[in-house]
């Protein structure tokens, strides 16, 4: 039993031989369902690049802001140019005059302070106080040896 159906195109009658082809067709998604299934992996995206993007930089912009308001005189700083130096002067809301030590200060805006920084040691630096090397040992000893050697030369000269 064949019933006979006015299809658009020669392709929609060959693929719809049968009825039971076209009861899978009535149950096809309907054209908003599809549309919801379309935007869910695009709404994902949106969320997880929120997460991951912006609420961070969000973060980054609120402690640099709070670090800025909370700068006072003699805070040591760096600055985006890489220069490091205390706070001579809050002169205003804006600017800053930063003494880089050596009689030197610039006026610098607040908004190129990159951040506070302790004044501490480098490792390698107190490793180096702490021992000395072994060549300067080894020079020095043959220093003491050759001032030794003089000494007993100059004693059997006088005597």
């Amino acid at each position: 039993m064949r019933e006979h159906l006015m299809l658009i195109s020669k392709a929609h009658a060959a693929f719809a031989e049968t009825s039971d082809e076209l009861i899978d067709l009535a149950n096809a998604p309907t054209a908003m369902e599809a549309f919801f299934w379309n935007m869910g992996p695009i709404v994902l995206l949106v969320i997880l690049f929120y997460v991951l993007l912006i609420m961070p930089q969000q973060r980054r912009f609120k402690e640099h802001s709070d670090m800025l308001s909370d700068l006072k005189k003699g805070d040591r700083i760096v600055t985006g140019g890489g220069l490091v130096g205390k706070i001579d002067t809050l002169i205003d809301d804006k600017e800053v005059l930063i003494d880089l030590g050596g009689g030197t200060k610039v006026t610098a805006l607040r908004s190129m302070i990159q951040g506070k920084t302790e004044l501490k040691p480098a490792a390698n630096d107190a490793k180096k106080k702490a021992a000395p090397k072994k060549s300067e040992t080894k020079k020095s000893e043959s220093k003491k040896k050759a001032e030794s050697k003089t000494k007993t030369t100059k004693d059997t000269k006088k005597a």
